[in-house]
């Protein structure tokens, strides 16, 4: 089975890309299961209503999202019902949404999509994360009740996502990173079988401050105070995003690849 996982999609670039690449990509890499991260994707900010089921139409199986869940107003009127869009799984229960759910592939394999956010530098103050991960996959182990396990870290420390890593290897079929918006070259298969990558990058255009357009995040920097919102650059969009192969025998993986092209990375 291969999965795909879409690194943070940053605003009207970012969407565009993705939704006008994503059916060929899938057909040339037999992607059997996609995973989009949909953080940025309205304005840079949470996602809409629209952009959601735009990012659903264009192939995507399951959305996550991130610290940015809630900036949409209208995100609690309508997450319930998009039953392929998860939230972080260690905000409280009570939160609308879940963190995870099992899905159905293509070709009926079932894959727990886990989705969950870092305590390092994040401004939420939620649950212990590896606590989280550790009930779930109690509840459904790989090979057991699920094919296959998919974990989306969005956290910011590369230390804490590194942990989460080691503390699932050999428990779950990938872990990948989100949130940082820069794509790390550190793909690989743990010693256990678990695929890692610190992050995946984004969907936007990297000719800007991680999908933003320039000028007020570097004023920001400069001036050291908040004067203007940040609106997402609107160049050249580059896509990045990871393959990964998993074993249908074992659930884990046999081989992860980053996927990258468009804009100035390319």
């Amino acid at each position: 089975m291969n999965l795909l996982f879409c690194g943070d999609i940053v605003g009207r670039a970012g969407r565009k890309i993705v939704t006008e690449n994503l059916a060929r990509i899938k057909v040339e890499n037999k992607i059997d299961f996609t995973i989009v991260n949909c953080d940025n994707a309205s304005g840079g900010f949470g996602v809409n209503r629209n952009a959601a089921q735009e990012i659903l139409n264009a192939g995507a199986d399951v959305l996550t999202g991130g610290d940015h869940i809630w900036d949409q107003k209208e995100i609690t009127g309508f997450i319930n019902d998009f039953k392929r869009l998860l939230r972080p799984a260690n905000f409280p229960k009570s939160c609308p949404g879940v963190g995870a759910r099992i899905f159905h592939s293509a070709d009926n394999h079932k894959i727990l999509v886990i989705h969950l956010l870092g305590q390092v530098f994040t401004k939420y103050h939620v649950s212990c994360p590896f606590e989280e991960a550790s009930q779930l996959i109690e509840t459904h182990g790989l090979k057991k009740e699920v094919d296959a396990i998919f974990v989306d870290f969005h956290a910011e420390a590369t230390s804490e996502k590194m942990a989460m890593g080691k503390f699932l290897d050999g428990k779950v079929s990938a872990v990948i990173g989100s949130h940082t918006h820069i794509p790390t070259a550190d793909c690989h298969i743990m010693k256990n079988g678990t695929a890692y990558q610190t992050d995946a990058g984004m969907c936007g255009d990297y000719d800007s401050i991680i999908g933003m357009e320039k000028t007020v995040p570097l004023r920001m920097f400069l001036e050291k105070r908040k004067f203007a919102k940040m609106e997402p650059a609107q160049g050249e969009a580059t896509l990045c995003a990871t393959i990964v192969e998993i074993d249908d025998a074992t659930g884990l993986a046999k081989k992860i690849s980053p996927l990258k092209f468009g804009g100035i990375l390319s």
